[in-house]
């Protein structure tokens, strides 16, 4: 698939999808079974980064490329650190070849581990070497990447002694890092965290057991979206848990401003269109900067304006991604001010201009986060396939509820 023009044949939505198993807690639980295989995984997502992560950790080759996809080369950089006597080159797209990951190498290395940059300083591709990590203390910043943290709590089983993270500065994407907490926790593994500090016990073996995957919180953000927008809008969506461990799951209180009244019964999330009652929001996003895209691009088709803080990680995701709302959102006629950190939309006075190509940067977001405007104006999606990152059948589900691809 290449460019797509999209379109709604009503401006209604009544249906009920079943979203993809989350990527977050799929490539979570994958390195953990990959230390512990007595562990069986159900629902896993079936998104390319989980599929890169599947394969890099069954990988025999010396080589590992893994794409676009930036979880896996956190999680495979810590894990590759951790296993004796193997040699692995670890790479990815230019894309990623542009992303830092000097935080997480530092850290890794005051473990002892045994880490070369091939090309540039900072940034993949990289040479591992291997070997038993011996220390134990461990001391990095908190406020870029909170994939840093988890891959370090996901290798700590495999440590001598108790793993000790210090952290320094503000930390971001707190719920990431308690949704990794929690799923050691039910794995056997103690682990706590608490201020600055977090600490992982190390374990060597676990009893068996099995592990539902719950479907990603970040994908059910476009339905949260596309029922905003919508003239009318009854959608359920499966499998979803009340007590997610999800960060992303406070779009139920955030679209609750936004015209979208949401429940969830029997593992399965309810949302029905009401009444719009604001005129603009503000929101800081530390804690779950994954659904932004989402959230501005429903305010700018609702017409109402946006303060969003705490999006600082989003220049060093697969593009900078303020800089790239910016670019297509002006397109279609918004008015938009950013800084490295922060979003500001300003009410939509005008039309929306139908018909605007939206480029995607490579970035699968973008992609789904502009769809749910073909509820209100013809629009056209540069590289639609970029959606297979996180969510492969996005476009076919759409098509299922009222939605027209040309």
């Amino acid at each position: 698939m290449k460019d797509i023009r999209l379109r709604h044949q009503s401006g209604s939505v009544v249906g009920k999808i079943q979203v993809t198993g989350s990527k977050s807690e799929s490539n979570r639980m994958l390195l953990l079974q990959a230390f512990f295989p007595q562990i069986e995984l159900t629902n896993l997502s079936n998104s390319d980064d989980t599929v890169a992560m599947k394969s890099g950790l069954e990988s025999e080759d010396a080589m590992v490329d893994i794409g676009h996809a930036g979880t896996t080369m956190r999680f495979l950089t810590a894990y590759f650190s951790s296993l004796e006597n193997q040699e692995k080159t670890l790479t990815g797209s230019q894309r990623m070849q542009e992303r830092p990951i000097g935080i997480l190498v530092d850290a890794l290395r005051q473990l002892g581990a045994d880490i070369t940059y091939l090309k540039n300083e900072g940034y993949p591709p990289l040479l591992i070497k291997g070997k038993k990590l011996s220390a134990n203390e461990v001391r990095l910043s908190a406020d870029i990447s909170s994939q840093y943290i988890t891959a370090l709590m996901l290798i700590a089983p495999r440590l001598a002694g108790v793993l000790r993270l210090h952290l320094q500065g503000k930390i971001t994407s707190v719920p990431y890092i308690k949704m990794t907490q929690s799923l050691l926790h039910d794995i056997g593994i103690e682990a706590s965290f608490s201020g600055q500090t977090i600490e992982v016990s190390p374990k060597i073996d676990i009893a068996a057991t099995t592990h539902a995957v719950e479907s990603d919180w970040s994908s059910a953000s476009y339905y949260f979206g596309i029922a905003a927008l919508a003239k009318e809008a009854d959608i359920r969506l499966t499998t979803y848990k009340v007590n997610s461990l999800q960060g992303d799951r406070v779009l139920m209180n955030i679209y609750e401003k936004l015209g979208v009244q949401s429940s969830i019964e029997n593992n399965t999330l309810h949302l029905q269109k009401q009444a719009l009652h604001s005129t603009s929001i503000q929101l800081d996003l530390s804690n779950a900067p994954d659904i932004a895209q989402t959230i501005v691009v429903s305010c700018y088709g609702l017409g109402i304006a946006c303060d969003i803080k705490g999006l600082h990680t989003l220049k060093i995701k697969e593009t900078d991604r303020l800089v790239a709302l910016q670019n297509e959102l002006t397109k279609l006629g918004a008015t938009i001010d950013i800084t490295d950190r922060s979003f500001h939309l300003y009410k939509r006075n005008n039309p929306i201009r139908p018909n605007v190509l939206i480029e995607t940067y490579h970035d699968h977001r973008m992609a789904m986060a502009f769809a749910p405007l073909a509820l209100l104006v013809p629009i056209r999606i540069q590289d639609a396939d970029v959606v297979t990152k996180s969510y492969p059948g996005f476009w076919k589900d759409l098509e299922m509820n009222g939605f027209l691809l040309g």
